[in-house]
């Protein structure tokens, strides 16, 4: 384990507890001295992404997460509120214990929670996420988000 602090790899475990999200040790650096806390758990196989064009690739949180930050960008969403929506949905992905998962299944979740938390991020990511090829296209998804009300 790398000192976060000097980077030094000669670190000493102080505590160790179980912890909700893992094992949680206190370490200190043998170089500088400085203390940290790691956690450890077990990583879950990621399942592959079946993009529209057939391509694959691996489940990637972060890009999830940027996606859905982009769609939230100058909207009065608290970062916890993206970074929950995010866990949510690749929660429901992991659980899914499939090999593979389709792009627009994992789009689904993220517009289904995204239209429950604000509707313009929703539209925001329905622009990219969703065929909507012209105005009339875009008008007709905010048309019928209206008629939700």
């Amino acid at each position: 384990m790398k000192c976060p602090y000097c980077q030094e790899r000669e670190t000493k475990v102080i505590d160790t507890r179980e912890a909700s999200e893992g094992v949680r040790r206190r370490r200190e650096c043998k170089a500088c001295g400085k203390r940290f806390t790691t956690y450890e758990h077990v990583a879950p196989s990621k399942p592959m992404v079946v993009k529209r064009d057939g391509r694959r690739e691996e489940f990637d949180r972060a890009k999830l997460l940027a996606g859905v930050r982009k769609a939230c960008t100058k909207r009065p969403i608290a970062v916890e509120e993206v970074e929950r929506l995010v866990s949510e949905v690749e929660a429901r992905v992991l659980a899914r214990k499939r090999g593979e998962v389709k792009s627009r299944i994992i789009g689904d979740m993220v517009m289904e929670k995204l239209k429950e938390l604000d509707e313009v991020a929703y539209i925001r990511f329905a622009s990219v996420y969703l065929p909507l090829d012209d105005l009339n296209a875009m008008k007709r998804e905010v048309d019928r988000l209206l008629e939700r009300k």
